[in-house]
């Protein structure tokens, strides 16, 4: 029997209508737009404003967007794995409620956190379940509603994120094509510079908490920037020079949204040409989880049955990789 390998073969995504431009913002909180564009490169970001709808509308509204493209049975999904770092509520499982929405009924389904990493780690679960040949279709789904834990007073954070999904759909593939390789890193000492006080089992909802504004994103923005820079770097260069892979070689690189000179720095450390940097950062900001199948949705046109893709991504935790994957189809 062929090796198997595990490649994605379709992608979906959906975005809220609500845009929040940096002009906006400018009525906010003490910024304005050339200060944002210059050390963020975000000009805008969408909001998911309708009351009562949180991640799973959104998920749910990505997940059907693949399906109908791709033109699948949803009942013949074998699983469903939501990466997101803001589920609709705590202990019941985001993900499972969008399985039984979009009719995969025959689907196992759970989350999965890792902060802004959580769709890359998504992509390495979803192929080994992929590769270990019980399941042929895999349903991973990154999706966020960042606008729920985001201080709108505070210019450190609200500047910086927006809400969004994309999702993916993984199947078996024999032709050598699909995810090659993965170099994923964690560590312990990013605790205190990428959180949410208050919420957990530490410190659990009071009165206090509310008042005190602990139950939205901090960030030590010099920090986590200092971090993410030589972590996404590091690891990038890491996985092209165990794959024996030269700047040629990489057709694209599908780096987390986070900030634009994050990006810049990890594409100048791989050697490669701007051309060859995807970047939508200036439409949705940092959109967590979403980013990655984000940026696979926008630029699906240009994706190339077998190109050499590298994904990176560092989150909060701190969490953070690079995977390095063939791509497997044409768009039609």
């Amino acid at each position: 029997m062929n090796t198997i390998t595990a490649a994605i073969t379709a992608v979906g995504a959906y975005v809220p209508d609500f845009v929040l431009s940096n002009q906006v913002l400018e009525t906010l909180v003490e910024t304005n737009d050339e200060w944002i564009t210059t050390r963020t490169g975000i000009k805008e970001r969408r909001l998911l404003k309708e009351k009562g709808k949180g991640t799973s509308f959104m998920a749910i509204k990505a997940a059907q967007d693949l399906i109908n493209k791709a033109n699948i049975n949803p009942a013949e999904i074998d699983l469903v794995i939501m990466a997101t770092a803001t589920p609709d509520m705590p202990v019941a499982t985001t993900g499972v409620y969008v399985a039984s929405q979009i009719g995969a009924v025959n689907a196992f389904a759970y989350d999965l956190q890792a902060a802004c990493s959580s769709f890359l780690y998504g992509m390495s679960t979803a192929a080994a379940y992929i590769q270990s040949g019980r399941y042929k279709k895999v349903l991973l789904i990154g999706a966020d509603k960042m606008s729920s834990i985001i201080d709108y007073t505070d210019r450190a954070t609200c500047i910086i994120f927006g809400d969004g999904a994309g999702a993916v759909l993984f199947e078996p593939n024999y032709e050598g094509l699909g995810l090659q390789d993965e170099f994923l890193r964690s560590d312990g000492i990013g605790r205190e510079y990428l959180k949410i006080d208050a919420g957990g089992s530490i410190l659990p909802a009071s009165k206090e908490t509310v008042e005190n504004r602990q139950h939205f994103v901090f960030q030590d923005g010099k920090t986590v920037f200092k971090y993410a820079v030589s972590g996404m770097a590091d690891v990038s260069e890491k996985i092209m020079t165990r794959n024996n892979l030269t700047k040629e070689d990489v057709n694209w690189l599908i780096a987390h949204q986070a900030n634009k000179r994050i990006i810049d720095a990890t594409a100048s450390r791989m050697g490669l040409d701007e051309e060859k940097v995807l970047v939508n950062i200036h439409r949705y900001g940092n959109t967590t989880s979403a980013t990655l199948p984000l940026l696979l949705s926008d630029f699906e046109d240009k994706l190339k049955k077998g190109d050499n893709i590298i994904f990176a991504a560092f989150g909060g935790g701190f969490t953070w990789g690079s995977i390095y994957l063939k791509w497997a189809y044409n768009k039609q």
